[in-house]
């Protein structure tokens, strides 16, 4: 979603040309996010503001990736959650009961104000044996004012105090993109994940067997491209290049 659809709030030019296009084809495809702070319909509303009409079965998080992975591990489960509506809402959803009481999980997601006393609460429940889970691995995020401790900083305040790594179910996990196929009925061999980073869409793409195409409007360019060990399909300047070409986007 960020630095594919939408770059710090505004459109990507050509972003709701590229989607209406693939509506037209009738191409079903899911927009993804590692942010587990809003809902489905909270994240809706924002891409609305920027001119993007995208339906709330259309929107997978991270949270509901997670959500998704524990309801399958272990149904009808509780949790201690660090986190925002949009990681409650989806274990609410899946029937898991939220408590600081002996809960079979720990599960970190992002926020804007974490708390040092939920933190420690979180500490002493994985100390304790709580399995320990975290929407995703990103260390910083985005503000205006400049780069904000993320989930995975979190995460790693909590592994030093207990000795315990979270297993971490968003990008680049595959397990994230393997839900999100499964959520739109698709095979990998004729899905095509779309993002801005090298480091967690292509390699989490390229780990679920899809091909992959690097858009430049966010996060990696051309130049970081070679410092990796693997690359995508394809590269192109932002998803505007694929008007005209989303049933066949490799196309010359």
């Amino acid at each position: 979603m960020d630095g594919v659809l939408v770059h710090e709030n505004h459109l990507v030019p050509g972003a709701d040309q590229f989607l209406a296009e693939l509506r037209d084809n009738d191409i079903p495809f899911l927009v993804l996010t590692n942010n587990s702070i809003y809902t489905a319909r909270d994240l809706q509303a924002r891409l609305k503001h920027t001119g993007l009409e995208i339906p709330v079965e259309a929107i997978w998080t991270s949270a509901l990736a997670t959500a998704t992975f524990l309801n399958e591990q272990r149904p009808g489960g509780t949790a201690y959650v660090v986190g925002e509506s949009g990681l409650t809402t989806a274990l609410h959803e899946i029937g898991y009961i939220l408590t600081d009481s002996d809960p079979d999980y720990v599960v970190l997601g992002e926020t804007r104000t974490y708390s040092f006393e939920a933190i420690t609460t979180a500490i002493r429940l994985v100390a304790a044996g709580a399995r320990f889970i975290a929407t995703n691995p990103d260390a910083t995020g985005p503000s205006r004012e400049g780069i904000l401790p993320a989930t995975g900083s979190v995460a790693a305040l909590i592994t030093r105090a207990t000795g315990k790594e979270p297993y971490y179910v968003g990008k680049p996990n595959p397990l994230m993109m393997r839900s999100a196929l499964r959520r739109i009925g698709a095979h990998s061999q004729s899905t095509v994940m779309i993002g801005d980073r090298m480091d967690t869409d292509v390699i989490a793409g390229l780990e679920a067997g899809m091909r992959t195409i690097l858009v430049t409007t966010g996060i990696s360019t051309p130049a970081l491209v070679e410092q990796f060990p693997y690359r995508p399909t394809t590269i192109l300047p932002s998803v505007a290049a694929l008007v005209g070409k989303t049933k066949d986007p490799f196309s010359a």
